[in-house]
């Protein structure tokens, strides 16, 4: 099969190239720096032509409310050129429970763009995962004063980069599901106390106060940003994954 991967020099999309290549698979590999725009839909006929299958993991440069305009605008245009180029199947990433947060506004604009996606003519699948291990880090900076990082107790069920783009890939080699496959890690934690694992196995002189209002995630109540039953649980956990080089 031909695959087109936008959003091909971000962290799945680089991955999802590789593995696709590795299992003997025509790849285009799209994204601004070869000249593609999913906005005004400059360069998608030329890399679409003669596309099965098209992976849309192109993300917004923000995560406030502009967020929303890209992923309405760019899944938009993106479903107009491949229904153009007869592309047979769409698949996009997504987060679970996406659909249920709508007060945070990049959430709300990935329930938009799945709903774009769903709405349109083309066959299509929506990977729905739970945060990135990769992401720990980052969200504790986002809470962090001097040595104290705060954060909130929000059930989290994180997974690593590798096993999104794993599903990514399998997903997209497979039929269209016209609905979501909702994948996640293997353990729930509180958010706080990931942040503990997390300095005991990289101590950088941090250490964390439980607040529950701390954050984009101290919104969040319940469980919903954990893998909901029925869903794909990842091999790899997070304590082995913090003692990777």
């Amino acid at each position: 099969m031909k695959f087109t991967v936008l959003g091909a020099s971000g962290r799945i999309g680089a991955q999802v190239v590789e593995l696709l290549t590795a299992a003997g698979h025509e790849v285009v590999p799209a994204s601004l720096s070869t000249g593609v725009d999913v906005l005004s839909g400059k360069g998608l006929k030329e890399v679409l032509s003669g596309t099965d299958v098209l992976i849309n993991l192109t993300n917004s440069p923000a995560f406030d409310a502009s967020s929303i305009e890209f992923f309405e605008t760019s899944m938009n245009t993106i479903g107009t050129a491949a229904e153009e180029a007869g592309v047979h199947h769409v698949v996009i990433l997504s987060i679970v429970g996406v659909d249920q947060v709508p007060q945070l506004d990049y959430y709300r604009a990935k329930t938009i763009q799945e709903n774009a996606l769903a709405n349109g003519p083309t066959p299509y699948s929506i990977v729905r995962a739970t945060q990135f291990f990769e992401f720990i880090e980052p969200i504790m900076s986002w809470t962090t004063d001097g040595d104290i990082v705060r954060l909130p107790s929000t059930p989290v069920q994180p997974m690593a980069a590798a096993d999104i783009a794993a599903a990514v890939a399998d997903t997209a080699s497979g039929p269209p599901l016209r609905g979501i496959r909702n994948i996640g890690g293997p353990e729930v934690f509180p958010l706080d106390e990931l942040g503990r694992i997390t300095l005991d196995a990289r101590p950088d002189g941090r250490r964390v106060v439980t607040d529950d209002k701390a954050g984009m995630f101290g919104v969040i109540t319940g469980e919903v940003l954990t893998a909901p039953e029925g869903a794909d649980l990842a091999p790899t956990h997070y304590r082995d994954w913090l003692k990777r080089p």
